[in-house]
């Protein structure tokens, strides 16, 4: 299969809105549960420290510069090691993939569709997602250059129509949150934003044609999705209060909802659901196109197409199992995703670079010799 390649303004706008992903519903109520009025400090903190896990994630592809992170693992920690720690990644993004279709279908039918099935979303968008990989990175990234001025159209316009609701007082009194409940709010918000980076590095370094350049889009792209997603959680907390907030599955839709402009434009947040949704496309493409490489590249094929269909179906019927209610999705979350992302998306890096500091990659060996 040829290779593709992308420009660097393109990974930076994908950075930009995979970062942003499922975080723009969930992150405003998960983090002000614990952290309140002070949530949004909470999100500040996460975006300043989520630029240290690009440090780490670039760091280590420079490692190996001509690799994929899937093919990282088996060169730095061997076959063996390698494919068992391949294979852990991969369940986590295939969980993940079917996680987002889940989500998909019942943010749709809680707030637009209530009537209809979750199973119908599941599908429509499980088909967008698989045409998608079908096509190929360099397509995916031509769509989504087309999606992010859209996107930002519609952030700044919502910014505006919601601003003439803010009342400040809900953001006191300040610094009122426990240094536990500070500390939880930040790890949430970093198992959501900036954990799930590291997918990024099926398409960092390798498919990426002007290097120097896209590390500062890296960063940028990075900064430019915590400033989007910190801006909700303030807007949030200044117009339905922290406890309306923390109690609301959607805090952001239902922000949308009180858009009302001269008694005559109102209920637009279905039009708003514009950049939900394309932010969870864009999230959930990632997932499944780096199950689909990173199940090809373990198998030594060299297309990835013919996985494409039997995965898309897998992921599918996982959507309807995954979680059972959307209780069931939170307390995973809350309770569960952190951890997990922690050990396969943070330790996975620090220990890939620890043994490739140790013992250089073969890569590197042949070419001394």
């Amino acid at each position: 299969m040829e290779k593709e390649m992308i420009s660097s303004r393109q990974f930076t706008i994908i950075t930009i809105l995979y970062s942003i992903g499922t975080a723009i519903l969930i992150i405003p109520a998960s983090i002000t549960n614990m952290a309140k009025q002070d949530a949004w400090i909470a999100a500040g903190i996460g975006v300043i420290l989520s630029l240290l896990i690009v440090k780490l994630l670039l760091t280590l592809a420079k490692q190996t510069p001509t690799l994929t992170f899937v093919e990282a693992n088996k060169q730095i920690l061997g076959r063996f090691f390698g494919t068992i720690t391949t294979i852990c990644f991969l369940i986590t993004t295939i969980l993940s993939t079917g996680e987002l279709l889940y989500f998909i279908g019942i943010f749709m039918q809680t707030e637009v569709m209530p009537e209809t099935p979750t199973m119908a979303f599941a599908l429509l968008f499980s088909i967008i997602i698989m045409y998608a990989a079908y096509l190929g990175i360099e397509t995916f990234a031509r769509s989504a250059e087309i999606l992010f001025p859209l996107f930002f159209l519609i952030f700044i316009f919502f910014v505006i129509c919601i601003a003439p609701q803010i009342t400040f007082d809900n953001i006191q009194p300040m610094l009122e949150a426990t240094k536990a409940s500070m500390l939880y709010s930040i790890t949430r918000f970093l198992s959501i934003f900036s954990f799930p980076l590291v997918v990024l590095l099926m398409l960092y370094p390798i498919t990426v044609n002007v290097q120097h350049s896209v590390q500062k889009g890296f960063y940028m792209g990075t900064i430019i999705g915590g400033i989007v997603l910190t801006t909700m959680v303030t807007l949030c907390i200044l117009v339905l209060g922290p406890d309306n907030t923390a109690a609301r599955t959607f805090p952001s839709y239902a922000l949308a909802q009180r858009i009302s402009i001269g008694n005559f434009l109102q209920r637009i947040e279905v039009i708003m659901a514009f950049m939900w949704l394309t932010t969870l496309y864009i999230r959930t493409f990632m997932y499944f196109y780096v199950s689909v490489v990173g199940l090809a590249q373990i198998l030594n094929i060299k297309d990835h197409r013919p996985i494409i269909l039997p995965m898309g179906l897998m992921i599918l019927g996982l959507s309807q199992i995954v979680h059972p209610n959307i209780i069931h999705f939170n307390n995973y979350n809350n309770e569960i995703w952190p951890i997990l992302s922690f050990i396969v998306m943070i330790l996975l890096p620090v220990l890939l670079l620890i043994v490739a500091a140790i013992r250089k990659p073969k890569s590197q060996k042949e070419e001394e010799v």
